[in-house]
């Protein structure tokens, strides 16, 4: 059964996907966190299979689900992944069919995927799919963030400049561009989102339904 609309409206509606982008080191990762850390949001993320072997400080069923090539082969032959990429060697993808099981729930699917992903995900997903860039405020502050972490030599720090540059012009492919100066603020922002886009018409439309002809019997 379809759970409420928030904030008490009583409303029956359809989950929605809500897809966050951005280069590596504009605060993605944390705003995630924050969002999944929040239960009244009720955000489920979205676990993605992988070919690859399970590193050993990951689990099964909460990094990834890792599965047998064959079988990411068949998933993938049978129209049954959203999205799908080989990273070096080894395949990464979206099912289908647990997001879909969720979203007729009524409830909402949160994605942490590149600009590749998102356009497959939209394409096969069409009005289900909210999507948000996250820009940093400045090149030099993307750069300190990465120097921060001090999980990269210079190299890798400067390969992953080279390719923020190249997320960062896809920007126009997105529904909504924040820029993360201040995390909370961003953060507050995509909840801002999150709640608009749940009150859109289109994801309420068998509650709405009801309710109106409901009105109309009043008559």
């Amino acid at each position: 059964m379809a759970l409420a609309d928030d904030h008490g409206a009583g409303l029956k509606r359809r989950g929605l996907m809500l897809i966050l982008s951005s280069p590596s080191g504009a605060g993605k990762t944390s705003l995630t966190r924050m969002l999944l850390q929040k239960p009244e949001l009720d955000l489920t993320l979205s676990i993605s299979v992988t070919t690859r072997p399970r590193r050993s400080s990951e689990v099964e069923g909460i990094h990834y689900r890792f599965i047998p090539r064959k079988r990411f082969e068949q998933l993938r032959d049978e129209g049954e992944l959203l999205e799908w990429a080989e990273v070096h060697g080894n395949f990464y993808g979206t099912p289908r069919e647990p997001v879909e099981r969720t979203l007729a729930q009524g409830r909402d699917v949160l994605f942490d995927i590149d600009y590749q992903g998102t356009q497959q995900v939209k394409a096969k997903a069409g009005e289900d799919v909210v999507t948000i860039f996250i820009l940093p405020p400045s090149m030099r502050e993307l750069k300190a963030r990465l120097e921060r972490r001090a999980e990269d030599t210079g190299e890798a720090i400067a390969a992953r400049l080279a390719n923020a540059a190249n997320e960062i012009r896809r920007w126009t492919l997105y529904d909504y561009v924040l820029i993360n100066d201040d995390l909370q603020k961003t953060f507050e922002d995509l909840v801002a989102i999150l709640t608009a886009e749940r009150r859109r018409a289109v994801r309420q439309k068998p509650g709405i339904e009801a309710f109106v002809e409901g009105l109309l019997k009043e008559m």
